[in-house]
């Protein structure tokens, strides 16, 4: 066997390790940056409403059923999904009235 053949044949064994390991991490980090770590407002088959004339009022209805009595479905495009979301801080402040028209909460 001659010399350059053995020194293919080590960087061979050398490389496939490093690149399985090379590509378990990006993996790793791939599947790290598609998982969120902020909490949902409503578990999975829920959608979240609010208390009308309340400040900060909310909670969560299963799909396909309507609010209950003294609560309403956000207003489209301003609908909370995560705590602390832009929406969610928003409706700390603000709440609607009986009309659904959005007003300041006192």
């Amino acid at each position: 066997m001659s010399s350059s053949s053995r020194v293919r044949r080590k960087q061979s064994s050398l490389s496939a390790p490093v690149l399985a390991l090379a590509g378990v991490l990006a993996a790793g980090l791939l599947s790290a940056c598609s998982f969120s770590t902020a909490d949902a407002i409503c578990g999975g088959g829920q959608y979240p409403v609010l208390s009308v004339n309340g400040a900060g009022g909310g909670d969560c209805i299963d799909n396909g059923k309507e609010p209950p009595k003294g609560y309403a479905r956000y207003p489209e495009g301003k609908v909370p999904q995560h705590v602390d979301d832009k929406w969610d801080k928003y409706w700390y402040d603000h709440t609607l009235d009986e009309n659904g028209k959005i007003i300041s909460a006192s």
